[in-house]
């Protein structure tokens, strides 16, 4: 199937470790199960969900000491397209410990490197080599120590002179800084709650939801805004309307991986040449199917198929 190019770009990449144990408890050793081990962080896993459901895509990833090689050799075994900026440390890991007993699961995620203004221009050169005309860079995840909050507005800037769209999914200051409008990305990305603290109020109905995310567009954030409202599905605002998009009634094994996994859903969407309900609807079920798998595991393409088959779009 045809689709135009994607370029997932991962600047706080992650060595994710997960493993279960009985029950998490203080001041005891806990005996935990074999580790899965994953290459992560937003980008990384946006191109490895796009991968599995058969789309393309190229992972532009910083990386740094003996975990940012076990990261590439990773990346290598996943059979991933993928280009490597050396970061200025060593690269994070991070740990999901599944507690048997409660079903809860608990995450504990590292910084990253501190990165100087030299490595954020290095940074955005590498992007500009690495991007094609007419494609969509999504940039996703957490900024590492050092990159500045408005970072996603000076990538933006500089994708504009050679014709691509940024696909932006970030959250906290970084959000913040670039939420105020003006920066015209093709899609701003965001969960309730950040909605409703950019909003100063609760967003308790869709059509709440609706218009806050209208209002952004409105004022030149993005073309099209999405706001994830858990359970309760997801909303986009865009120039030629909304529409809410179902959850599916899915048994949730793990949440790690959703969000990124809807990112893909909709980039590759829209890659592939989809109206904006539609991809809307694949962003969905991409992220119901990867909270029907453990611990980092992403979505299976059976189930992928299955939900977008039945999914329920309408709109606002």
């Amino acid at each position: 199937m045809n689709q135009a190019p994607i370029l997932t770009v991962t600047l706080n990449p992650a060595l994710d470790i997960s493993t279960g144990t009985a029950k998490v408890e203080p001041d005891i050793k806990l005996r935990c199960d074999a580790p899965v081990v994953d290459p992560g962080g937003g980008g990384i896993n946006v191109s490895r969900a796009i991968s599995i459901v058969g789309g393309q895509s190229t992972a532009f990833v910083a990386l740094g000491g003996t975990t940012g090689r076990r990261i590439a050799e990773l990346l290598e075994a996943g059979g991933l397209d993928w280009r490597e900026m050396r970061a200025p440390g060593e690269t994070r890991q991070s740990l999901a410990v599944m507690d048997r007993d409660s079903k809860l699961q608990y995450r504990f995620v590292m910084p990253g490197p501190q990165w100087q203004s030299a490595d954020v221009g290095k940074s955005v050169a590498h992007i500009l080599q690495a991007v094609q005309s007419d494609g969509l860079v999504v940039l996703s995840g957490s900024n590492p120590p050092g990159v500045p909050d408005d970072y996603a507005a000076l990538l933006s800037a500089r994708l504009a002179t050679r014709g691509a769209g940024l696909i932006v999914d970030t959250s906290g200051a970084a959000l913040r800084a670039v939420a105020s409008g003006g920066h015209r990305f093709a899609l701003l990305r965001m969960d309730r709650e950040e909605a409703e603290g950019l909003a100063g109020r609760p967003l308790a109905e869709r059509a709440d939801t609706a218009r806050f995310a209208a209002s952004l567009v409105a004022a030149g954030a993005a073309q099209s805004v999405i706001v994830a409202r858990g359970g309760d599905g997801n909303i986009i605002a865009a120039p030629e309307g909304a529409w809410h998009a179902e959850a599916a009634k899915v048994e949730v094994v793990s949440k790690v991986g959703a969000g990124d996994s809807f990112v893909a859903g909709f980039a590759l969407g829209r890659a592939r040449g989809l109206a904006t309900p539609d991809a809307l609807g694949m962003g969905a079920a991409m992220a119901s199917a990867t909270c029907m798998t453990p611990a980092t595991e992403l979505c299976r393409a059976a189930d992928v198929e299955r939900l977008f088959a039945a999914r329920v779009v309408t709109p606002i």
